[in-house]
């Protein structure tokens, strides 16, 4: 009688769950920037800090029945053997920059489309209407300026002053991406180049100009139509108060190349540094010089970063630092101040600050100079910045030099980083390094252990000397000197 009674109710109970509505699909968010995904719904992400960046990844619900299933189609190309593919299409045409070019790879591959960010009044706009001139000049098409930050007046000012003036060269204001599109339609350019995209919207869009939504729908649109069109394109993208590129990750992962054009307004020295490149290296640096007729390449820029003395000055030392693959021979400079009691000046120039504490402190424990009640100060030489541990060593004996008011050799440079117990490390690229100092004249080199003469990575011109550890270096410059 049991069984019987239960079996209605256990049947009511499944028709009663059967019936039951289903649950909703659970919202995942997630931050349209740099792709945290956050439990709940937050005001500003907690990763990178953005507000209003939290989004529903779903769009609200699960996906249509007609989406869940995709079928086949006849592809508009058939895949073919690679040996059977052309190259020709990806090779890459110089832009007549050949520190540009040295950071692209050679060239600007037609197609393809290079974000250049940078901070305000840095050059970009100049560098880039020089660049547009020389694509000009080349002949096989035009080139195309849109300007969305100033009129075609005040960039007409420019290029006369660059003396960027050519009929092939043609330039509009505009903000509108429909209104660019037209432009591009009607010019036909080779080469297209945008500042900034922070200022063009797109119709149809929600956001404002330069907003999150606005950027990446105008991006994906230039991208869409340089492919088609095999259009090369330059984008101008600002920069954060921390010096990275503006606006939504996705932007540089839409791009093929991502250039960063570094710069002390009060230093004629630019650096545009490779940060993403599918078509070369993506460590490349290129040097240019600002002056009053516009930008110029430098392919031999270590001559700005030291000093020739007409007699040797305690307190300097030359090392010589790497940006991307290319080997800068610099001067380091150090100055002691008076003596303080409690706590120091501790003044940095081009140099990390933090580092020049660490060296100070192993260079008192390691060798016979008191430096803890004097105020140091450092510099290098040109407004070029080294941060990299390769440069410790020239630091160290800088600092060392102007403590005992010794000057250091002239010929002399010093490569390695130090630790903590004095020691000096390996550092990379020492070959480059030595035969860049080999070349501008420098004739001995301290260098750490492993990297002298019996490595093979030492010039024919040049007296290569390993040194063990700080004290070590210390008294071989001395003695170099004397």
């Amino acid at each position: 009688m049991t069984e019987t009674s239960g079996r209605p109710g256990l049947q009511r109970t499944r028709a009663s769950r059967s019936s039951a509505p289903a649950k909703p699909a659970r919202i995942a968010y997630e931050c349209d920037v740099c792709g945290h995904r956050p439990p709940k719904w937050l005001g500003r992400c907690p990763d990178c800090g953005e507000w209003g960046s939290i989004i529903d990844s779903t769009g609200g619900a699960s996906l249509p029945a007609a989406l869940r299933t995709v079928s086949a189609r006849t592809p508009l190309e058939p895949a073919r053997p690679i040996a059977t593919i052309s190259v020709e299409p990806a090779r890459a045409k110089p832009t007549g920059v050949p520190e540009l070019d040295r950071v692209l790879g050679g060239g600007i591959v037609p197609g393809a489309v290079v974000l250049l960010a940078g901070e305000p009044g840095v050059g970009k706009s100049t560098l880039l209407l020089d660049v547009a001139q020389q694509w000009a000049v080349a002949g096989d098409s035009p080139s195309l300026v849109i300007s969305g930050e100033e009129s075609t007046s005040q960039v007409r000012l420019r290029a006369e002053r660059l003396g960027a003036l050519h009929e092939r060269l043609y330039l509009a204001a505009e903000t509108d991406l429909e209104a660019v599109l037209g432009h591009i339609d009607a010019v036909k350019p080779g080469l297209l180049v945008i500042d900034s995209v922070q200022t063009v919207s797109a119709p149809g869009t929600e956001g404002v100009a330069g907003g999150v939504t606005q950027v990446r729908a105008v991006t994906a649109a230039l991208v869409a139509v340089a492919k088609d069109r095999g259009m090369a394109t330059v984008l101008v993208g600002h920069v954060t108060k921390d010096g990275n590129v503006a606006g939504p990750r996705v932007l540089e992962h839409l791009v093929d190349v991502v250039l960063q054009f570094e710069g002390d307004k009060h230093s004629s020295l630019r650096m545009v540094r490779g940060l993403k490149n599918r078509f070369g290296a993506a460590d490349e640096v290129g040097c240019f010089e600002m002056h009053e007729g516009g930008i110029s390449s430098l392919p031999d820029p270590s001559g700005l970063f030291i000093t020739r003395y007409a007699a040797p000055v305690a307190g300097t030392c030359v090392t010589v630092a790497m940006e991307g693959r290319r080997a800068l021979v610099t001067e380091v400079q150090a100055l002691l101040g008076a003596t303080v009691a409690g706590s120091p000046r501790r003044t940095v120039s081009g140099l990390d600050g933090s580092r020049l504490a660490m060296v100070l402190a192993v260079l008192q424990r390691r060798t016979e100079a008191r430096l803890h009640d004097r105020e140091v100060f450092a510099a290098t030489v040109g407004g070029i910045r080294v941060v990299e541990p390769a440069a410790d060593l020239g630091v160290a004996l800088a600092l060392a030099s102007a403590a005992h008011d010794l000057p250091l050799a002239a010929e002399l440079v010093a490569i390695g980083e130090v630790g903590l117990t004095g020691e000096i490390r390996r550092v990379g690229a020492v070959s480059r390094r030595l035969a860049e100092a080999a070349r501008l004249g420098y004739r001995l080199a301290l260098v750490p252990p492993g990297c002298g003469p019996a490595a093979g990575q030492s010039p024919p011109s040049m007296r290569v000397l390993e040194v063990a550890d700080l004290g070590s270096a210390v008294r071989y410059a001395a003695s170099a000197s004397a």
